[in-house]
């Protein structure tokens, strides 16, 4: 059996991830589950989700609707508590330079840094943001992780990102640079990052033992991880959300 966290897993919340895979893990050894001891932090994201050894992880929408869902279980989706958005649902805050004063339409033709192609609040929230006001992202920047599309922003390299909401709040929590960004608008909610399962893997166990051990855990770690508990969201949910064109095609 394998598991994994890594969606918000950085150093400065690593101790809380794994208390909380902790009560968790015990709440299914007490159910009869061979639950491993600890996270796995060194497999990649995707091969980890597909693993047929996958006991829980915590992926994306976007590569859930596009990638997994006919290859994991859907098992629950946190609830972050987040502003503006409905329980278990989520969204992006996208950031410019503390001294660009710009309005978010008068981003068209400017540089996007992103994460990664498929993934939903880094990539296709802001494009999709874009297109309510009647454009597209066309010059973009890779970043390789939200931390560094925030990086990317402070520092020139782009003149946007999109960070996922609890990101943003630990970016503006503990790294420095948040202080040369500004907050220009945040995306429509869309559902937030589910946990997942193998298929045929023990989804009402794990639902029971999620709710169980997010409450259990000490008031600090829970506010850390901007985690109130679950929720059952269906796969329908995150399947109706649209996918937008890969990088590289059309014109902003």
């Amino acid at each position: 059996m394998i598991a994994g966290l890594p969606m918000y897993d950085r150093p400065e919340t690593r101790a809380a991830n794994d208390r909380l895979w902790a009560a968790i893990r015990d709440r299914l050894r007490a159910a009869g589950i061979d639950a491993p001891d600890g996270l796995d932090r060194d497999t990649a994201p995707f091969d980890l989700w597909t693993d047929p050894g996958l006991l829980l992880a915590q992926t994306c929408g976007f590569p859930f609707r596009a990638a997994l869902q006919d290859r994991v279980a859907l098992v629950a989706t946190p609830d972050h508590g987040l502003p503006g958005c409905p329980p278990g649902f989520y969204n992006s805050v996208l950031v410019a330079r503390a001294d660009d004063r710009r309005g978010f339409r008068a981003f068209r033709g400017a540089k996007l840094a992103y994460n990664e192609p498929m993934s939903q609040s880094g990539y296709a929230a802001p494009q999709f943001h874009a297109a309510l006001h009647g454009f597209r992202f066309a010059r973009m920047l890779r970043s390789g992780s939200h931390r560094d599309s925030a990086r990317a922003v402070a520092g020139g390299a782009a003149d946007i990102a999109a960070l996922d909401a609890v990101s943003w709040a630990l970016i503006r929590r503990f790294d420095g640079f948040a202080a040369d960004l500004r907050e220009v608008e945040r995306t429509l909610p869309t559902p937030a990052l589910p946990y997942i399962t193998r298929p045929g893997g023990p989804v009402a166990v794990l639902q029971a033992a999620l709710a169980e051990g997010i409450a259990s855990l000490d008031p600090g770690s829970r506010a850390l991880l901007q985690l109130r508990g679950t929720v059952d969201i269906p796969a329908e949910s995150y399947l109706r959300v649209p996918n937008p064109p890969p990088p590289g095609s059309g014109r902003g």
